[in-house]
């Protein structure tokens, strides 16, 4: 989290200052009324906005200091307590989720690093076909950084990529299977119907897999994110969000909207396009830095 502290330092200052700036008048009413527009425009939802509010204001009338309620009630909506596959010594198969744009190949290439860097022998499987530059994409980032990958052309069955996959990490002696999955099919319906296939695939080699199931979401598309992730959550057995673009105009707000409102926890975020940019997420620590006076 040391070295993530400068690359979040954009959206922590930002953040801080709005919040240092609706304190001190003295009047708590007025306080939480600018409290409440602040977390508006940090691209918090009304409704979980308003449950913020409500649970401040109860604590602040009893005498609490009004910033470390409001860090204390965002870091216990951030704390859900679902364990991270990529952090254990398990073996695992991943499914990354998401639509086109939002950095979901690079990431899947990234979560492959983190693996590696861990020891581990992963397998990363290009099964999104329907983009031209999809498959090709991670396969050049699999041979960058050493990590195996299977693909297949542009137009393949996304499913005969994964089987494929599944057939070589079952006697190439892999550790992890990371599966990229396509972002944008001809409609919504169908998007989903090929998600559900694939995982029928993998659970007709692996029936308790995929242990992970994770959404990539831009950042920087505020509220539209949220969208995003209503839409998926129609696909059942998501686990939690990578949250990507968090060192652009990111606010830090949807984090907190998706935790609330979706009961998913953020697994990873992703700041930048190195592949050493994605940290493993930690409610308390960002609470603590989205806080701290620069």
């Amino acid at each position: 989290m040391i070295n993530l502290k400068e690359k979040l330092k954009k959206i922590s200052s930002g953040f801080n200052k709005s919040i240092n700036s609706v304190f001190g008048s003295g009047n708590i009413d007025e306080e939480l009324e600018a409290l409440e527009e602040q977390l508006i425009l940090s691209d918090i939802s009304m409704s979980v906005t308003e449950d913020i509010i409500k649970k401040v204001r109860k604590r602040i009338r009893k005498g609490e200091e009004p910033k470390e309620v409001l860090k204390e009630e965002i870091i216990s909506i951030l704390n859900i307590e679902k364990e991270n596959y990529f952090l254990s010594d398990e073996n695992f198969i991943s499914l990354i989720v998401g639509v086109n744009g939002g950095g979901k190949t690079t990431t899947v290439a990234k979560l492959g690093y983190f693996l590696k860097q861990r020891g581990k022998k992963v397998l990363l499987a290009a099964a999104d076909t329907f983009r031209a530059a999809g498959s090709s994409q991670l396969e050049l980032w699999g041979e960058k950084l050493g990590i195996d990958t299977i693909g297949g052309e542009k137009g393949a069955d996304p499913s005969s990529v994964v089987f494929n996959s599944l057939n070589a990490f079952k006697t190439g002696g892999y550790d992890n299977l990371i599966i990229d999955t396509a972002g944008r099919v001809h409609t919504k319906e169908n998007l989903m119907k090929e998600l559900e296939k694939t995982v029928k695939v993998i659970k007709g080699f692996y029936p308790e897999s995929p242990e992970e199931v994770l959404m990539v979401l831009d950042a920087t598309i505020g509220q539209n994110a949220i969208v995003q992730a209503r839409e998926f959550l129609k696909f059942s057995g998501l686990t939690g969000i990578i949250l990507t673009k968090m060192d652009g105009t990111a606010k830090g707000g949807t984090i907190i909207t998706i935790a609330k409102e979706f009961n998913l926890p953020v697994k990873f975020i992703g700041v930048g396009e190195t592949v050493d940019d994605l940290y493993p997420f930690s409610p308390k620590k960002y609470g603590e830095l989205i806080f701290e006076d620069q």
